[in-house]
């Protein structure tokens, strides 16, 4: 006999919209396009880092994240990076700086009169 799942049913429309993921950060469901996946990666010494993956192709395991620096500095806090990407923290521990340098990279210019903090 096959088991049933109950999943229900959400009030926002644009979670029906393909897959939905859960953020590291802020732990909210959200569509896969509006969040930026994340994987583990090495930096040119050869330690492990976390990587952006604005793509979604890279191979590996890979986390979500909202592209914000609030979601990002949660996910900092709780240690989320290492234990989604299920790495082991033996050596020098996991460093999320190429994440955080990407998204102040990313962030709008707030002298840009064409962004709108209403969309």
């Amino acid at each position: 006999m096959a088991r049933q799942r109950n999943i229900p049913a959400s009030p926002d429309d644009s979670l029906s919209e393909g897959p939905v993921r859960t953020c590291i950060g802020c732990r909210k469901r959200a569509s896969r396009r509006e969040l930026l996946r994340v994987t583990a990666g090495s930096d040119e010494h050869g330690r492990p880092v976390v990587v952006p993956d604005p793509d979604g192709t890279a191979p590996g395991r890979g986390a979500h994240l909202h592209p914000t620096t609030a979601c990002y500095d949660l996910a900092v806090r709780r240690k989320a990076f290492a234990r989604a990407l299920r790495v082991t923290q033996g050596t020098a521990g996991l460093s999320s700086a190429p994440v955080g340098e990407y998204l102040s990279s990313q962030a709008p210019n707030p002298t840009d009169r064409s962004w709108s903090t209403r969309s």
